[in-house]
């Protein structure tokens, strides 16, 4: 079968790693494999085991490539974590057609040269995404492309990471046998598929609640404005059950997949489960109403923080579409409403259009293909022809990128 271009989002999470092959179809996509593994080897997000990282993503990788029969050769990563910090910078270029009309040539020189800024040793640049364009002094621009001018000027900001815990994400993919081809900010990627224009526009927190943390990313005038992550998420719900039920972490899993609910008021007390109780060879009956006075105060502490968190980015009273959540743990019934009510604002919960991946857990890695797709990166190729598992390691396009930066920096 002939080569064809896919998208591959690899999202590197820590209860789950997911490889989502994305096909784009005009101005769409099409989500057409998943592959998925336990996140073995990180904690809180972070990488703490490198050899148990790589076995991971590639295990969710041989199962994406299985159900699509093809090869994946490099994928699209998304990152986040309390290491990334933004950046004002500013790029200013002189349009280069005779005829002065701004061509994608011109934008993409303009931001380059929006990239070229003085960064401790210690940190690395991840993306540029632009606030506005200015062309020959008007401001407040979006796209400036076919208009004509001579001057182009951006206003952006750098998406910046710790080098340490970037080459540590590299190293893993690219042992896995895969080449990166871009970093992508995960929560700047989910906002693609989570937020509505008016949303993105009025001003709204975005609220990834992950197995390891939660992270929460303010959008204002269609701009994201600020990030920043909180050290608590599902797997503390699971670590209460498992104390609370005297229960292993893994019977502790699933019972808040299969059970649980976020709100007491809501709870059965005629649905029950059993569970293996530690330290005995019986199992325990409970039903959903005791699971829920296990959950119900931890999530509330969840929304705590997260407003607190608001707060401290001072946007406390300037949100008007409130909060939009997404994540494993906002499938929990009853999560909805206790977000709503302990927020005291709006709440939605976003769920990916596409089969297969309707689920609050996939937004990061739908996003990230829909970021690909709409920002013109460029898709990765796949050879169906080629076999499953052919182990090569490369820098990709990231390490052209860093190779082009040391030249400037």
């Amino acid at each position: 079968m002939a080569k064809e271009d896919y998208i591959v989002s690899l999202d590197i999470g820590t209860s789950k790693i997911r490889a989502i092959i994305g096909e784009p179809t005009g101005s769409s996509i099409n989500v057409i494999g998943v592959g998925s593994a336990s996140g073995e080897g990180l904690r809180h997000g972070s990488i703490v085991d490198i050899d148990l990282t790589v076995e991971s993503i590639r295990e969710a990788i041989d199962h994406a490539e299985r159900m699509v029969g093809i090869h994946i050769s490099s994928a699209y990563v998304g990152i986040s974590g309390n290491h990334i910090q933004l950046h004002s910078s500013h790029g200013v270029v002189a349009v280069s057609s005779a005829d002065r009309e701004i061509s994608d040539e011109d934008i993409e020189r303009v931001l380059q040269q929006a990239r070229v800024v003085a960064l401790p040793p210690e940190r690395e640049v991840i993306d540029v995404v632009a606030k506005e364009f200015v062309v020959d002094g008007l401001r407040g621009i979006m796209d400036p492309r076919g208009m004509l001018g001579v001057r182009l000027e951006v206003e952006a900001y750098l998406i910046t990471g710790s080098r340490t815990a970037i080459h540590n994400v590299v190293r893993c993919v690219e042992r896995a046998g895969l080449e990166v081809a871009n970093l992508v900010l995960m929560p700047l990627a989910a906002s693609h598929i989570a937020l509505s224009n008016d949303e993105r526009k009025l001003g709204v927190a975005l609220v990834d609640i992950g197995a390891g943390a939660t992270t929460v990313t303010i959008f204002s005038n269609g701009v994201l404005m600020g990030t920043s992550i909180i050290p608590m998420g599902g797997d503390y719900v699971t670590h209460d059950i498992a104390i609370g039920l005297r229960t292993s972490t893994t019977s502790a899993e699933q019972v808040k997949l299969r059970h649980a609910c976020a709100v007491v008021a809501q709870a059965s007390e005629n649905e029950t489960f059993q569970v293996p109780r530690m330290g005995s060879n019986k199992d325990t009956e409970y039903t959903q109403y005791d699971l829920a006075t296990i959950v119900e105060p931890r999530m509330q502490e969840i929304f705590a923080l997260v407003q607190k968190e608001v707060e401290k980015m001072g946007y406390a009273d300037d949100l008007p579409a409130g909060y939009v959540l997404h994540g494993g743990v906002m499938s929990t019934p009853g999560a909805a409403e206790l977000a709503s009510e302990e927020l005291q604002a709006p709440v939605r919960i976003a769920i990916p259009e596409f089969l297969g991946v309707r689920d609050p857990s996939f937004v990061n890695g739908v996003g990230t293909i829909a970021y690909a797709a709409r920002t013109g990166l460029r898709p990765t190729p796949m050879d169906q022809s080629a076999p499953v598992r052919q182990m090569k390691s490369s820098g990709g396009m990231f390490t052209r990128i860093k190779d082009w930066l040391r030249d400037f920096v």
